[in-house]
């Protein structure tokens, strides 16, 4: 089975850690968001994939040719003009049947055995929120989707559709989403699937309602904390630094350094890292990061920064450098 994974956008509301790193790339308790997208549907029974790329491509092409070997399929799309858009230009790497779409900044947890040998019918995963308004809504009847909508400001539903689609078979989702293209058809300014999504279901195309077991949402700095809590937990990692406390759950990469410090719980550090006499709560800290003398809560910290100082909340890029100790 193959699986279109779109990954062009930017993370605007991901800034500054995504001016050097594409979005699928952020670490997350201990490896890049798209790796742990890539290792769920490889358990599924995917063994092929087409990876839509833009911004910053060439990182994404890298990573994966570097941990995977099974075959890769990459798209690059120069205009940023929707998702519809995306995997229209991904479409045309497929040629069997049935495939998925999954999206590139969100981690979800299905057993998908049940839809996946499926030949005659569409998925729609769905999950349920507070506020749908930044999300495609759907509207049910039983099992079956009857009407979707992207972002609307006035939600029918607080079910929305959880960054997975499976599709039995191509050709009716190909033409829709040409004809959108060539029309100019734009919701929010853009060629959104959910527009193509809701000409199939008016001339006649079912898709079911598939429940997402998990559905954990990386698009803004305290999602993607809540989401590294979340895989923290479920692994139960744990590890001991002489010299420091630690708190599980955390994630701290073998050639990270600890010194004199408390770390945790819900912290993953990176490679290479250097933390001495500070105190690290429910953060993120990249490749090549040095604190010290510091105490931080619910932070993210980019690759190749450094922070002396103390502080409580800080969110700082790649290749930064604060200090706020006495002299």
């Amino acid at each position: 089975m193959k699986a279109i994974i779109p990954v062009a956008g930017v993370g605007e509301r991901l800034r500054p850690f995504t001016h050097t790193t594409p979005k699928p790339l952020l670490s997350l308790a201990g490896k890049p968001i798209l790796a742990h997208i890539i290792d769920w549907l490889i358990e599924q029974g995917v063994s092929e994939l087409v990876l839509v790329v833009g911004y910053m491509g060439d990182q994404i092409e890298d990573f994966v040719e570097e941990h995977y070997d099974l075959p890769v399929n990459i798209v690059y799309q120069e205009k940023l003009s929707g998702l519809g858009y995306a995997i229209y230009l991904a479409l045309k790497h497929i040629s069997s049947e049935p495939f998925l779409v999954v999206l590139g900044d969100t981690i979800l947890e299905a057993d998908l055995s049940s839809i996946i040998n499926e030949k005659n019918k569409n998925f729609i995963g769905i999950t349920e929120v507070e506020d749908p308004r930044r999300f495609g809504v759907v509207e049910m009847s039983g099992r079956n989707i009857i009407r979707v909508e992207e972002k609307p400001q006035y939600p029918k539903s607080n079910r929305i559709i959880a960054g997975f689609y499976c599709f039995n078979r191509k050709e009716t989702l190909e033409q829709t989403l040409k004809g959108n293209i060539e029309s100019g058809l734009k919701t929010h300014g853009e060629i959104q699937l959910t527009d193509a999504l809701q000409k199939m279901l008016k001339a006649g195309e079912k898709f079911e309602g598939f429940a997402i077991d998990g559905w954990y949402d990386c698009g803004k700095p305290e999602t993607l904390l809540q989401t590294q809590r979340h895989l923290l937990s479920k692994n139960q990692y744990t590890t001991k630094r002489e010299g420091s406390i630690i708190f599980p759950p955390v994630y701290i990469e073998e050639s990270a350094s600890v010194e004199g410090s408390i770390v945790g719980p819900f912290v993953s550090i990176g490679k290479n890292s250097h933390i001495k006499n500070s105190i690290l709560m429910d953060s993120i800290v990249g490749d090549g990061t040095t604190l010290s003398k510091c105490i931080l809560e619910s932070s993210i910290l980019g690759n190749d920064s450094t922070f002396i100082g103390i502080a409580y909340k800080l969110n700082i890029g790649n290749s930064s450098k604060v200090e706020l100790e006495w002299k």
